[in-house]
């Protein structure tokens, strides 16, 4: 157990022993309040009913009946809140002593015997990823991290539509468009030179019936396991999913499994399902297709029915859907999905099928709102977008003369690129993941590589600067005297690192990958305050210069494990 965990478990005990005389028998849940009103802090406000009092004096009656201990030093009333001051003498040296003995795993929780799927990306493969959807990949890849950091086994996966409307609309453009009318690309990767073909395709499609007809009868032959029409199929989309996984290496991403659509229409998943659905109370027909009436469940207007089977008897996206997640809570003990906020309905959809069919797990959704840029929404059916490679080529172009500015005269052309393809795609990362994802973004190059704000450099630079105070040392090892760190500024850094595990139990319990965003934000700046504040190498007291050279290093270790949680690149030189 870290020393902050038995520090709150000890303060959670204190206030256990007191309430229960009170016959209050819920779970004591603490909370981190503002700086300088405490280390922790207990809400009074819900104990207000039992004890017929007010909030206030509820607190000042319980913080009277706390007992001091090794870990409390001092409690606090304010305003209905019971607030802790911990000791930081018995925080100290366990806490430097856990970084320094654990190294990389720091922060990483106890071992559980649960696994995770977590299904993120899964973009129609008939084209390259595009910016409004680039939170997808980001904010999964970062789930998956934090989720192994926590102690699960995790699987990624990328949930493949090789049997839909969209792949059969590359198939047919790609057998059917001569490729000389294809508008050329300047990106030679094999989806930015497919994706004409979808879209040729798609005008035509919807211009010309006999198009139409031909695509149609394209996705009832791969609903039939026609095995010419899946080899064309596979053969079309294959160089474009080939180009998506180049973008999603170039960005730190690698998914762990693809799975396909068709293997829950092959293997009579779908067929079943069906059946199921079609023998439910609110299962309806409608002229040959079959529906689910939602309006019991809280669905009202145009949208309580939910088509499940068409009138030519073709299965719908959201039906391979509902098969695709009974098998994966088969295979799983929590299954997370990542969806953009316009998967609302049908997500919703799917839960209440999933549920009617009594789905032993169900997913946990995280919906993200999408990334703009200057010049308003993308699509790629009609060709009006911004590709995400084109965005990381920026992105690391931007970073390059930024590092130009600052290094010229210092380091080789090689050298500076180098630096630059890292804190590219690290502001990349960041910036995208630092907002909660039900916020918009608009993505602005002023604060993506912000060298003082909230922004990726100034915390990529934090490390570097830890690195070089530790590289201008004669020893790798120092001595470490708790009682000589008294300083404002070095109290604070030591417990922000402490916080690290709790951080990593919180963005996991609660799916919010944004929070350690903002951790890493406040430990730089706290390493920043520390730095100013506190001379390392020029002071002459040999104990006190190694005691704060060890908290150097624990802060470079620190900040190397949660930049590696966002898939961000910590550089020993900026």
């Amino acid at each position: 157990m870290y020393p902050l965990d038995q520090c709150k478990k000890e303060i959670t005990a204190e206030l256990q022993k007191v309430v229960t005389k009170y016959h209050y028998n819920e779970e004591i849940r603490l909370e981190i309040p503002p700086e300088d009103m405490g280390d922790f802090a207990f809400p009074c406000f819900s104990l207000a009913p039992l004890f017929k009092k007010s909030p206030i004096e509820i607190a000042k009656e319980i913080a009277a009946k706390i007992s001091k201990n090794k870990w409390i030093k001092t409690v606090e009333v304010k305003g209905g809140y019971i607030n802790f001051f911990i000791n930081t003498t018995s925080l100290t040296t366990p806490t430097i002593q856990s970084i320094l003995d654990k190294k990389d795993t720091y922060g990483y929780l106890k071992k559980k015997k649960k696994k995770v799927i977590i299904e993120h990306t899964s973009a129609n493969p008939n084209g390259p990823l595009h910016v409004g959807r680039a939170r997808n990949p980001i904010i999964g890849d970062t789930l998956v991290r934090i989720f192994k950091a926590a102690g699960y086994a995790v699987e990624s996966q990328f949930y493949l539509d090789d049997i839909g409307k969209q792949v059969a609309i590359l198939a047919w453009g790609v057998n059917n468009i001569r490729h000389e009318c294809i508008p050329i690309s300047e990106n030679k990767k094999a989806d930015h030179q497919y994706v004409g073909f979808y879209q040729i395709a798609n005008e035509r499609m919807n211009s010309d019936e006999t198009v139409a007809q031909n695509i149609s009868d394209i996705v009832k032959k791969l609903e039939h396991g026609d095995y010419k029409t899946i080899e064309m199929i596979h053969a079309s989309y294959a160089p474009v999913l080939d180009g998506i996984k180049q973008s999603l290496l170039r960005i730190n991403i690698n998914i762990d499994t693809y799975i396909p659509e068709s293997t829950f229409m092959y293997d009579k998943s779908v067929e079943r399902i069906i059946k199921k659905l079609k023998q439910t109370l609110y299962c309806h027909e409608q002229d040959d297709a079959f529906y689910l009436d939602m309006e019991s469940f809280g669905i009202q207007g145009r949208n309580t029915k939910f088509f499940f089977l068409r009138n030519d008897g073709t299965t719908l996206y959201a039906t391979r859907d509902i098969a695709y997640h009974q098998w994966k809570a088969e295979h799983a003990d929590i299954l997370v999905n990542v969806l953009g906020e316009d998967h609302k309905l049908e997500s919703k959809q799917v839960r209440i099928a999933l549920e009617l069919l009594q789905t032993k797990i169900l997913p946990q959704v995280v919906f993200y709102a999408f990334v703009s840029l200057p010049g308003g929404k993308m699509s790629t059916r009609r060709g009006r977008v911004v590709y995400l490679d084109d965005l990381i080529d920026e992105c690391i172009e931007r970073a390059y003369e930024e590092v130009k500015k600052r290094r010229t005269n210092e380091l080789t052309d090689s050298q500076m690129r180098k630096i630059a393809e890292i804190v590219g795609i690290g502001s990349l990362r960041y910036n995208i993941i630092k907002v909660q994802p039900e916020k918009d973004i608009m993505f602005k190059w002023e604060d993506a590589l912000n060298f003082e704000g909230n922004a990726v450099p100034f915390i990529q630079y934090a490390h570097a600067r830890a690195c070089s105070i530790l590289g201008k040392t004669k020893t790798e090892k120092h001595e470490f005297e708790a009682a000589v760190l008294t300083h404002a500024s070095e109290i604070a850094l030591i417990k922000q690192l402490a916080r690290f595990p709790l951080i990593i139990d919180d963005a996991c319990n609660n799916f919010k990958p944004h929070t350690i965003a903002n951790y890493l934000y406040e430990t730089a700046s706290a390493f920043n305050q520390f730095y100013r504040d506190c001379p390392v190498l020029s002071d002459e007291n040999k104990e006190l210069r190694s005691s704060r050279l060890t908290l150097v290093d624990a802060t470079r270790i620190v900040l190397h494990n949660a930049l590696d949680l966002l898939g961000i690149t910590s550089p020993e030189e900026m």
